[in-house]
């Protein structure tokens, strides 16, 4: 017989053949012999090492106790590799928790890290032993709750760092396109001052009437005016810019296509124009044209950069907002700011599924008391589910309200719904429908002991296919106004 590649041997034994191993171990060290009248028998398992004894999937499950060697406990990564989890050694016990809990909390396999010998109880065996032995029944109790504590705070643990990871991957996209943007804003500013300092030591040496003067100190004031034009739709100007090319070529301006769309960009008009082309010769014209098309070109690229670097700032204050906001108890809340906030922290993975956000918020008051906990936290899981959810080109909508007492909110997505047999348990701890080793199945529980425990409010979802809605309930800063309703 194999398991995992190694051979392990199983055996039928008495326990009374291996009543002196038996008793070293911690579950029966305080065990008297005349105790075991109840469990008789058990198998001897010998593993090589390398030898995978059990994993989550398998529909038996066994209490062991280690005589000799060294197991280790294994969860699955998401690029295939396994991470040791727990460790156990000669004379302790594993395997409760599955059977206590009637499944296991999560992922795991065990597998011989030496040649070892194991004593295995079959699920009947291992609760005729908790009934029998009463000093067995408090180690392995003792074992069941500290494993499970262990393993709820590694989970938890878990659960922040993939939260955290899908923020910084999400920054990490926000930040580099501004970034990017201004870097490329920059490059072409520096080419177009060249430019510029070229043209104007040209025009430097002819005289200039105070018709031109005035005329370029018109269009430069026009140019400088600031970066907010009014938009145009992608054909608008399109036209605008073949029309302006080719008024500006038609006049024998140099590059006349090329610094057609920069004046096109800020607003310049063929009418603002003609006085240029009424003052200057046609050489004159080129040069003084192609003068400005670097000067408009700068502003543009100024307005990018500015832009780029407010973008930048942005996203800092959302991140500032998401991580303090709620750090002392006592502080009022917008809860508007901090939807904003998770919104535009998660605004790459909407972008990446192209999924809309519409978001209503008549929420009025908006703020709450804030109770120390993070409420980021549950606009993070609950938006960052719905995206999960959403098919491409998807919708999400976000909306808020008061009650009596009471601010709601409301994340619902248009997604295939939560199965009816699902949806009684989305709320509990270890429970998830992700593939294995893709979830901890407490991002739900965190959220409902957040909202619930935290700020005492309430949480429901109401699921069909198309519309999933996770509404949200917390009391207004008046904590005895929304008891009272």
């Amino acid at each position: 017989m194999s398991e995992g590649g190694q051979p392990i041997e199983a055996e039928p034994i008495l326990l009374k053949d291996v009543g002196e191993a038996l008793f070293r171990t911690r579950p029966f060290s305080g065990t008297a012999p005349d105790a075991l009248s109840g469990v008789e028998r058990a198998e001897r398992v010998k593993a090589r090492a390398g030898a995978t004894l059990g994993q989550s999937a398998d529909p038996t499950r066994y209490y062991w106790l280690l005589l000799e060697g060294e197991t280790h406990g294994e969860r699955p990564e998401k690029d295939g590799s396994w991470t040791t989890a727990g460790i156990a050694r000669a004379g302790d016990g594993f395997g409760e928790v599955p059977l206590l809990m009637g499944g296991p909390p999560g992922a795991f396999r065990v597998v011989a890290a030496q040649d070892s010998v194991l004593l295995r109880f079959g699920e009947q065996e291992f609760w005729s032993m908790l009934a029998c032995c009463p000093s067995v029944r408090r180690q392995v109790l003792a074992d069941f709750s500290q494993r499970l504590q262990s393993y709820q705070t590694e989970a938890l643990h878990r659960e922040k760092l993939v939260s955290l990871g899908t923020l910084a991957a999400g920054l990490m996209h926000e930040l580099h396109n501004p970034g990017s943007a201004a870097k490329r804003a920059a490059s072409q500013l520096r080419e177009n001052l060249l430019r510029l300092q070229e043209l104007s030591l040209r025009n430097a040496y002819k005289q200039k009437t105070p018709e031109q003067l005035q005329c370029m100190r018109d269009l430069l004031e026009h140019a400088l005016s600031g970066c907010r034009m009014p938009a145009m739709s992608s054909l608008e100007q399109s036209d605008a810019e073949e029309a302006m090319g080719e008024w500006l070529a038609s006049t024998g301006v140099a590059n006349a296509y090329s610094i057609a769309p920069a004046l096109v960009g800020l607003g310049f008009k063929k009418d603002e124009l003609v006085c240029a082309r009424a003052a200057f010769d046609a050489e004159s014209f080129s040069d003084a044209l192609n003068w400005l098309g670097a000067l408009v070109s700068s502003v543009s690229l100024v307005c990018a950069i500015e832009e780029s670097i407010s973008r930048v700032s942005d996203l800092v204050m959302a991140v500032k907002k998401f991580a303090y906001d709620d750090r002392s108890a006592g502080r009022e809340l917008d809860v508007h700011d901090s939807l904003q906030s998770t919104l535009t922290i998660l605004n790459h993975k909407l972008r990446t599924k192209n999924i809309s956000v519409e978001k209503r918020f008549a929420a009025s008051p908006s703020t709450i008391l804030t109770r120390g906990s993070a409420l980021s936290q549950v606009w993070t899981n609950l938006i960052d589910n719905a995206v999960d959810a959403s098919p491409n080109d998807g919708h999400i909508v976000v909306e808020t309200w008061t009650e009596p007492g009471w601010l709601a909110v409301s994340i619902a997505d248009s997604g295939a719904g939560i199965p009816p047999d699902v949806l009684p348990h989305i709320f509990e701890a270890f429970f998830t429908t992700k593939p294995q080793g893709s979830g901890t199945g407490l991002g739900l529980e965190i959220v409902h002991r957040i909202v619930t425990q935290k700020f005492g409010g309430k949480i429901e979802v109401e699921s069909h296919p198309g519309n999933t809605r996770f509404l949200v309930r917390l009391p207004l800063n008046d904590p005895k106004a929304a008891s009272a309703t």
